[in-house]
């Protein structure tokens, strides 16, 4: 199992990046988050097998349509198992 947390840099708030981003989670059967932060990047929280993990990964180095991402930062942190599902977060 695996955890990561990515910060993805670019055009991705006002594209719709979390709700695609979600759905995505949903189709790997990844759990965690996503959520905007003020600086205009995107934090996400996933975690699930290691292989689906790293589709969801790579699905965000492209993100939705109409996103441009120019960087991708991504921090290995130790499996939780904390989350049942995966949600937007609005804070």
């Amino acid at each position: 199992m695996k955890r990561v947390r990515v910060f993805v840099k670019g055009r991705v708030q006002g594209v719709f990046f979390r709700a695609h981003t979600q759905g995505a989670a949903l189709g790997f059967h990844v759990h965690g988050w996503v959520r905007n932060l003020p600086n205009g990047q995107v934090e996400a929280l996933f975690e699930g097998k290691r292989q689906n993990v790293a589709a969801l990964v790579d699905w965000c180095r492209r993100g939705p349509p109409h996103a441009v991402v120019e960087e991708l930062s991504v921090l290995d942190e130790p499996y939780t198992g904390e989350f049942s599902d995966f949600s937007i977060r609005y804070e």
